[in-house]
C-alpha cells in the first residue's frame, strides 16, 4: 500500500512539472486560476527545490550500499632498492614487484540487506517530506489567493458605497437648493462621501499588498500585471447600477403638508454589488472522526515519521548483525622480480573475518539503536497527537463559518431591503438623514462582513485539507 502511495507521488510530480512547463511564468495580463498559481509556486520554491535534493542524496547513499554487491579491485607496483655493506663483503639487490587483487563479498549474514533496506525506508521518508513541502506551499498560495480575491471584492464594496454617497450628496445638495434639508445635512454628506473616497483607497492599498503576498507566496520577483479566477468556493461578481440624475424643478405640497420633489431624484433603486449573489457551497460530506482517519493516512508527514522509524529499526537490525563475520572472496595475480629470481602466479582464498569487533562495544552499540527506535516510536505517536488536534481544531473553525454563510446572506439582504426602504423614505421627505446614513452604513458593513466570512471559511476549508494531507 504505501509503495503504491510512492508511486503515486511521483507521479504526481511529473504531472504537475509537466503542467507548469505550459505556465512557465506569467505574461502581461493573462489570467491564472488557483491551481496555475500552485504550480508556479512547486516550481519556483527553494525549499521544494532543497527536498528534491534531500530525495537525491538518499538515492546516492543507497547505491553506495548496494555498492557492497560488486567486486573491489585493489592494485600496486612497487621498487625498493638495497645497499648492504660490511668488512667482509658488500650486497647489492633490486627488487620490483606488481599485484592486482580482485575481492568479492560473498555473505554478510544479512548486514549489506539491513543497511539497504534501511536507506530504502530513509528515501521513502524524504520522499513523504517533499510531498509536505508541497502540501505547506500550497496552502500558503491558497491563502493567499482568497486574501486577493477578498481584497478585490472589497474594493468593489468600496467603488459602490462611493458611487452610492456620490448619489446622495447630489441628491442632498438638490434638496438643499430647493430649501428641502438643512446646510448640516449637505455638510455631512459631504463628509461622507470623503469617508467613502478615503475607505476606497485604504480598499485598494490593501488589494495591492494582497498581490505583493501571493507574488511572494509563488516566489516570483517583480511579477507583471495579471489577473486571476474566482474559484468555486469563492465565486463573486459586480453589478453596479448606473446612475442618471434628474434635476428637482420644484416641490409639491401632499394634503397632509408633507414636502416632497414633484419628480423622482433617481432613475434607479440602490446600487447594489451583488457580492457573491449566485455563491453556493456544498457542505463538508466528512465528519470530525473521518476526517482524522483521512489525515492518518494521508498527512506525509505522519508517513515520513513512520518510514523513519522502519529505517531506525532496520539500523538496529544491522548493529545486531555486527557479531557476525564476513564470508569473501579473492583472486590476485603476483608478479616479482629481483637480483636473484623472478616469479609470477595466480592466488584464490576465501576468507571468513570480522571487522575488528568490539563486543563491548557492539553492546552499547545495540542498546542506543534500540533508544533511538523507542524515539522514532514515539515521535509517530506526537505527530498523530498533532494531527489529531490539528484536524478538531481546524473543522471546528470551518464548521462554524459554513454556519454563519447563510446567517451572512440573509443579513446582506435584509440590511439592503432596510437601505431600499430608507433610501425610498428620505426621498420623498419621509424618512430622516441620520435614518438613511445608518441603514446606507449597515448596508456597507453587512456586505465587507460577508466577504471575509467567505475569505475567513475558504482559508478555514484550506487548512482542513492541509491538516488531513489533501490539496
Amino acid at each position: 500500500m504505501r509503495k503504491i502511495s510512492i508511486y503515486i507521488t511521483v507521479l504526481i510530480l511529473f504531472f504537475m512539472n509537466c503542467k507548469v512547463n505550459a505556465i512557465d511564468e506569467i505574461t502581461q495580463g493573462s489570467t491564472l486560476s488557483v491551481n496555475d498559481c500552485v504550480e508556479l509556486a512547486i516550481k519556483n520554491s527553494p525549499q521544494i527545490q532543497i527536498y528534491q535534493e534531500y530525495i537525491n542524496i538518499q538515492d546516492y547513499k543507497s547505491g553506495q550500499v548496494k555498492s557492497n554487491y560488486f567486486p573491489t579491485i585493489g592494485a600496486s607496483v612497487g621498487y625498493d632498492f638495497a645497499n648492504t655493506e660490511n668488512k667482509i663483503h658488500s650486497n647489492h639487490s633490486n627488487n620490483s614487484s606488481a599485484k592486482v587483487a580482485l575481492n568479492q563479498l560473498i555473505y554478510s549474514f544479512g548486514k549489506v540487506f539491513s543497511q539497504v533496506k534501511m536507506q530504502k525506508f530513509y528515501k521513502i521518508a524524504a520522499e513523504y517530506d517533499l510531498e509536505n513541502a508541497i502540501l505547506d506551499t500550497a496552502n500558503n498560495v491558497k491563502s493567499a489567493y482568497y486574501a486577493v480575491l477578498a481584497a478585490k471584492a472589497n474594493v468593489d464594496i468600496q467603488k459602490a458605497n462611493v458611487m452610492v454617497n456620490e448619489r446622495q450628496y447630489n441628491r442632498t445638495k438638490a434638496f438643499f437648493d430647493e430649501g428641502l434639508v438643512s446646510k448640516i445635512d449637505l455638510v455631512n454628506e459631504e463628509v461622507y462621501l470623503s469617508d467613502a473616497k478615503i475607505n476606497l483607497v485604504s480598499a485598494e492599498n490593501i488589494y495591492q499588498n494582497a498581490i505583493v503576498g501571493l507574488n511572494n507566496a509563488m516566489y516570483i520577483v517583480n511579477a507583471p500585471d495579471y489577473n486571476i479566477e474566482n474559484t468555486e468556493t469563492f465565486n463573486f461578481k459586480n453589478n453596479y447600477a448606473e446612475v442618471n440624475l434628474i434635476n428637482i424643478a420644484n416641490t409639491t405640497t401632499k394634503d397632509d403638508g408633507t414636502i416632497e420633489p414633484k419628480e423622482a431624484v433617481l432613475t434607479t433603486q440602490v446600487e447594489k454589488t451583488n457580492i457573491l449573489e449566485n455563491y453556493q457551497f456544498t457542505t463538508y460530506p466528512y465528519t470530525m472522526e473521518e476526517s482524522v482517519e483521512r489525515a492518518y493516512k494521508n498527512r506525509p508527514d505522519l508517513l515520513s515519521m513512520e518510514a523513519t522509524q522502519n529505517a531506525v529499526k532496520e539500523a538496529l537490525n544491522y548493529t545486531k548483525k555486527e557479531y557476525y563475520p564476513n564470508l569473501t572472496g579473492s583472486v590476485g595475480y603476483n608478479w616479482q622480480n629481483n637480483s636473484y629470481y623472478s616469479s609470477n602466479g595466480i592466488t584464490l582464498g576465501a576468507y571468513l573475518s570480522t571487522n575488528n569487533l568490539n563486543i563491548m562495544e557492539t553492546k552499547l552499540k545495540i542498546k542506543e539503536s534500540k533508544s533511538q527506535l523507542e524515539i522514532a516510536k514515539k515521535n509517530v505517536d506526537l505527530v498523530k497527537q498533532n494531527i489529531y488536534f490539528d484536524v478538531q481544531s481546524a473543522y471546528i473553525n470551518m464548521i462554524q463559518l459554513e454556519k454563519n454563510i447563510p446567517l451572512m446572506q440573509t443579513k446582506v439582504k435584509q440590511t439592503l431591503e432596510n437601505y431600499e426602504l430608507a433610501d425610498a423614505r428620505y426621498e420623498v421627505g419621509l424618512g430622516n438623514f441620520i435614518e438613511l446614513q445608518d441603514a446606507k452604513e449597515n448596508y456597507n458593513n453587512a456586505q465587507r462582513d460577508y466577504v471575509q466570512t467567505i475569505y475567513r471559511y475558504n482559508v478555514a476549508l484550506t487548512d482542513l485539507q492541509t491538516a488531513m494531507g489533501e490539496r
